[in-house]
């Protein structure tokens, strides 16, 4: 981390993993004494204690970095977002897809209540990932054995949310980069797929009985699940403009604005087929649009013009605002009870403690890097029987 950024992102990262601890303390409490007696009423307390917290990092790249997010769809859509329960997939384009889909979740007043599915080490992340525990993120391992169940029984507790949620899935298995694109190119050509040009291609099947590394997918369990109880599959292709660099976290610690381009496109759940095997299909099908919609973004720079006014939202800076005060208010009753910055203890003890948050800064930074995902190698499968697709991918252990 080069010192000129360590400037800026120590003390963000101070005032993040203070406030963070603050929320995580108050959910933990929450989660013991409430949740016990009213599940929902938790949910909708933990709600709010999360956007405390996620709020700075929307504050982040909405405020401080400057980025520009451009929404592109319908006006029935526009209306509709925010109001109903949605399963949202989407593209990979920039290190901070998620992030983005927090900024849009936040405009449409659902930040508190918007979940995902990931891999089971993010859930140990210090804050943001208990944060994500305590409101239910769904998180599995690298078998399906295990992870068929822990998946499904997922879903279904959300059957009874008391409050519009969105949960994320992308279905690429990994994040986009090009060797990844090369690798989805070849393997698309070896198994009569339509080669992408711009997406990976979607993991929509679950006989995986190894995944490697970032988001293991439940595309069709998911369909298959919450069909009864979400109205709405809520399409994202997120699009970099040619003028722009693609945002990640050091150029958002560093203030540096880009712009970044999302078309959505809503489908209702009663227009998805009902077996398993066309879902797959219909969701591949999904992709092989999102790729020629990339390709006229491509020439054209831009979705069209559907874009609708989603603006970034004052709420997050009055929270940061809270936060600083707060946080400012208490360290100068703190050291001015345990005067620990007048002997030489005390000051190596801050000086560890401010090594401990640049290191977790950095490793959330890396955490956030495409290039340092690593998707599941996958081989075309044997056909069983003539009535197994022959194109379905199965997973080569590593």
């Amino acid at each position: 981390m080069a010192i000129a950024a360590a400037v800026v992102i120590v003390p963000l990262g101070v005032l993040f993993f203070l406030s963070g601890l603050v929320v995580n303390f108050i959910q933990a409490i929450c989660f013991v004494l409430v949740r016990p007696l009213s599940k929902s009423l938790y949910r909708r307390i933990n709600r709010v204690v999360a956007e405390l917290l996620w709020l700075e990092l929307v504050w982040l790249i909405d405020w401080w970095a400057g980025v520009q997010i451009k929404l592109f769809t319908d006006t029935e859509s526009f209306r509709i977002m925010g109001k109903e329960h949605a399963l949202v997939i989407s593209n990979h384009k920039s290190d901070i897809d998620w992030l983005v889909g927090w900024v849009l979740a936040q405009r449409f007043g659902c930040l508190g209540s918007s979940l995902a599915v990931m891999k089971k080490s993010s859930k140990f992340l210090p804050v943001i990932g208990w944060s994500m525990w305590f409101s239910e993120y769904l998180f599995l391992e690298r078998s399906w054995a295990k992870d068929e169940t822990t998946l499904k029984s997922g879903l279904q507790r959300l059957r009874d949310y008391p409050q519009p949620f969105w949960l994320a899935l992308f279905v690429e298995g990994t994040r986009f980069t090009q060797a990844k694109l090369l690798a989805a190119q070849e393997y698309a050509a070896s198994t009569g797929l339509p080669v992408p040009r711009n997406v990976l291609i979607p993991r929509t099947k679950l006989e995986f009985s190894v995944v490697a590394d970032l988001d293991f997918m439940g595309f069709v369990s998911a369909v298959s699940n919450m069909r009864p109880f979400v109205p709405a599959v809520y399409d994202f292709t997120v699009a970099i403009p040619k003028n722009s660099p693609p945002p990640t976290m050091v150029r958002l610690f560093r203030g540096q604005p880009s712009v970044v381009h999302v078309h959505v496109k809503r489908h209702s759940m009663k227009e998805l087929p009902e077996s398993d095997d066309d879902v797959a299909k219909w969701c591949r099908d999904i992709f092989v649009a999102k790729d020629n919609l990339l390709d006229k973004h491509n020439a054209e720079d831009t979705f069209g013009d559907q874009e609708q006014d989603a603006s970034r939202r004052m709420k997050s800076i009055v929270v940061v605002i809270a936060w600083v005060c707060l946080l400012v208010f208490g360290a100068l009753k703190f050291l001015q009870w345990t005067s620990l910055l007048s002997s030489w203890k005390g000051i190596a003890f801050s000086a560890v403690v401010l090594a401990i948050v640049t290191v977790l800064m950095q490793v959330l930074i890396q955490f956030s890097q495409s290039e340092r995902s690593t998707p599941a190698k996958v081989v075309p499968a044997k056909p069983k029987n003539q009535g197994e697709p022959s194109g379905t991918p199965q997973v080569k252990p590593q």
